[in-house]
């Protein structure tokens, strides 16, 4: 091989940054490397990592395999000790062109491989300018890094460190270089998004942000948000989700649980009370809008009860798109000490838990039918619409805003009819 390849696990922040590395790396004059931008959030996604960079090595046997992101800030020394790898990376400097420069030699020791600071150290998340996402329709830019929480369940902290926003000045730059690179819908992604601005002159708000970024760059036709904590939500955030139609009506929540004593042994700042009041709201304010939620099934001490008012709370909500986790303990954390369930349980309270999201997700699906939305057209054959359902689009081009007519779906994605072709 030759060149830089990136390949990345995990959330769309991991996405954003890959193509940052990329263009840091290629700065650099790297070459014939591949680097593994890696996620810490489940034991399962550090697994599939070391898997990938094996096959890796076997695939490419003289290429620098550099491995990064979440899970090489969290476990370093696993990483430097597999033979496959020649550098790890912590988060911090995988964003940096200097990193790529001083790279160790081939065949050093684990320790010689590790490049990986004190994440805890990082006050400030500096700009960073890309001019597109590779391999997306969709543009995202990061707006926040890091947490102030400390939810027991999580590692990401101790992978991304204390939160710190982007200033806004910088935002708008960004957005504005993507919608002049052909983006029409750009994303607000972060590890705890909501936080944005604490640490800013003036404290702007996450929903201040988003109204800013409307105003300053009219030409975004269509803004998201990426995952949200429904309780920091801001005043300015339901103005846009009330009256602003190019703030798309599709919100992604991180419920995590719906019974109260599971959420308080989280350390989560929600209830289940304020989860569905939160529902309740923006559905006063955007009837259209869908909701995500991220929930995970099989934490210590769950018990059947407990993993029914999940449930429960899922169905009050009417989460369309649910993603379940089985509990993951990951070492280091709080509820790694906790009293665990057997794992076959876990697996089975999951899998009972995405039954219950494919049938809110077939209701969901069953009240579009009729409908008139503008999708926007992925590589995939597939298309979103304003809030966030699959529509089939085999043979429409990608990056297209197409007016349809949604008439029916297959269970998994909507069948549509195009009302008229509208410029890509």
């Amino acid at each position: 091989m030759s060149g830089v390849e990136v390949i990345t696990f995990g959330c769309r922040l991991n996405t954003y940054e890959s193509e940052v590395m990329r263009a840091e790396a290629e700065k650099a004059g790297l070459n014939n490397a591949i680097l593994v931008n890696t996620c810490a959030v489940t034991g399962e996604a550090v697994r599939q990592a070391r898997q990938a960079i094996r096959r890796a090595r076997r695939d490419n046997p003289h290429a620098r395999i550099i491995v990064t992101g979440c899970a090489a800030q969290t476990e370093k020394d696993v990483f430097a000790g597999m033979a496959e790898v020649d550098a790890v990376l912590g988060n911090e400097e995988k964003l940096k062109s200097a990193s790529y420069r001083s790279l160790p030699d081939f065949g050093v020791s684990a320790e010689e491989k590790l490049r990986v600071n004190d994440i805890m150290s990082v006050r400030a998340t500096a700009p960073q300018m890309v001019k597109h996402i590779d391999g997306h329709v969709r543009a995202f830019i990061q707006v926040q890094n890091g947490c102030d929480h400390r939810c027991t369940f999580c590692i990401i902290p101790y992978g991304r460190g204390n939160s710190r926003s982007v200033p806004m000045g910088a935002v708008v730059d960004q957005a504005r270089k993507l919608v002049d690179g052909g983006y029409s819908e750009i994303v607000l992604t972060g590890v705890d998004a909501t936080s944005y601005g604490a640490d800013l002159p003036g404290t702007p708000t996450l929903g201040l942000l988003a109204k800013t970024l409307l105003k300053q760059v009219p030409d975004i036709r269509r803004l998201r948000l990426s995952s949200i904590d429904g309780i920091e939500a801001d005043s300015h955030l339901f103005d846009l989700i009330a009256g602003e139609a190019r703030f798309m009506p599709h919100l992604h929540l991180s419920l995590q649980h719906g019974d109260d004593m599971i959420l308080k042994r989280m350390k989560r700042r929600h209830s289940s009370a304020d989860a569905r009041a939160f529902a309740d709201q923006v559905r006063r304010l955007r009837p259209d809008i869908s909701l995500g939620a991220d929930m995970i099934a099989g934490f210590p001490t769950e018990t059947e009860d407990m993993f029914e008012n999940a449930v429960r709370l899922a169905e009050d909500c009417g989460i369309a798109h649910l993603h379940v986790f089985p509990y993951s303990p990951r070492p280091g954390t709080p509820a790694a000490r906790m009293p665990q369930l057997d794992r076959a349980l876990v697996k089975d309270r999951a899998a009972r838990l995405r039954a219950a999201g494919a049938r809110l997700h077939a209701h969901h699906l069953d009240g579009m039918v009729g409908s008139e939305q503008t999708i926007l057209v992925e590589n995939n054959g597939l298309a979103h619409t304003e809030n966030f359902t699959l529509v089939d689009a085999a043979g429409l081009k990608p990056r297209a805003l197409v007016p349809v007519t949604i008439t029916g779906h297959n269970g998994k994605h909507l069948t549509m009819q195009i009302k008229q072709m509208a410029a890509a």
